[in-house]
């Protein structure tokens, strides 16, 4: 019988022989899954032995993240600005970099007004769901083009609470602007990774997670010529658009905005420096 330190020894070595980041995280993070503790339990159950079951179940769970599974897939859940999101490969991994998307959003309006807002581009409705936790009084629209990541997304708002002031639409905004109303609030993580540089990326991200939510297929920039010169069509005049931007795009894509009817241009670095987001108010 292999020990819970034992075992994650041995897991670390082969995550690490497979190229994994943070094999040891890794490791601990999906024994905990198997053993449905936290990752803090493990320490204080090092000499517990695993069951042939939790052997068996370890083992699958550690050969699919030796092919370069996503651990969020594989676990089913993510947590993003501090609530659990459901995951899956039709929707995009929420990352820590758009938490500071949604806290700009929430620090930039007024909680106690009734503001209404959309999301381009909703994928599991990370986005819309952290808003509307902490928005209460606004009504938040999620758009995407794909039916199984509105599904995902209309789970996560049930999971979270937030069925009574969110909806998710079936939209492709590349061709389709048109909506019923105008909004105070444009928000978007939308795909900017160049079909250049998509080659290049992890396998994790380039074999798993859906090309859609990643590339454009182009040089990056598409969503954001078509949101910043649609926007009139669906934001309100002195309606706010904040976005999540790319390594390196920030420039070209505070020009489109300017272009096209924007004032009060912001860009917001990341933790690590990079420009990660930009925000203009329509004139």
């Amino acid at each position: 019988m292999l020990t819970v330190l034992e075992s994650l020894k041995l897991s670390a070595e082969y995550l690490e022989k497979k190229d994994i980041e943070n094999p040891r995280i890794n490791a601990e993070l999906l024994l905990s899954h198997v053993l449905n503790c936290k990752r803090l339990d493990l320490y204080l159950s090092f000499e517990r032995q695993l069951s042939d079951d939790e052997i068996a179940l370890y083992r699958q769970l550690l050969k699919r993240r030796g092919m370069y599974e996503p651990l969020q897939y594989i676990i089913g859940s993510v947590e993003f600005y501090g609530l659990k999101i459901l995951v899956n490969e039709s929707v995009l991994i929420p990352r820590p970099e758009t938490e500071l998307l949604v806290e700009e959003v929430i620090n930039s309006s007024d909680k106690e007004k009734s503001l209404n807002i959309l999301d381009i581009g909703t994928g599991s409705g990370n986005i819309v769901i952290a808003l509307a936790k902490n928005l209460s009084m606004s009504k938040i629209t999620g758009v995407d083009i794909s039916d199984e990541a509105l599904l995902t997304a209309n789970e996560n708002a049930a999971l979270n609470g937030v069925t009574e002031n969110t909806i998710f639409l079936k939209r492709n905004i590349l061709n389709d602007f048109q909506f019923d109303e105008k909004y105070d609030v444009v928000v978007s993580n939308p795909p900017y990774v160049s079909v250049t540089d998509f080659k290049d990326l992890r396998p994790e991200l380039r074999l798993h997670e859906p090309r859609v939510s990643l590339t454009d297929d182009s040089d990056g920039y598409i969503f954001y010529k078509t949101i910043s010169s649609s926007a009139k069509n669906y934001l309100k005049p002195g309606g706010k658009l904040f976005l999540e931007i790319g390594m390196g795009q920030s420039e070209a894509i505070k020009i489109m905005l300017e272009e096209n009817g924007f004032k009060d241009i912001v860009i917001i670095k990341d933790y690590a420096k990079i420009d990660r987001i930009i925000k203009g108010v329509l004139i």
